[in-house]
């Protein structure tokens, strides 16, 4: 599973890594993902924050 936030849309809001800690992290005033894969074990978290994101910044593939 492979996740990205895109910087166009993200706000800032850092909500996704106040969920997922372990995959998000804030550059720049704009949340990222920490690596490209997200890890065994942070799936369940890092959907919530997807479902989450109030400006649906960020996107989940496979």
């Amino acid at each position: 599973m492979k996740v990205k936030v895109d910087p166009d849309e993200c706000t800032g809001c850092a909500l996704c890594v106040d969920i997922c800690p372990e995959v998000f992290e804030m550059l720049d005033d704009l949340a990222v993902a920490k690596q490209d894969e997200v890890l065994s074990g942070t799936e369940e978290s890092c959907m919530q924050a997807v479902e989450d994101c109030p400006v649906e910044a960020i996107r989940i593939d496979g």
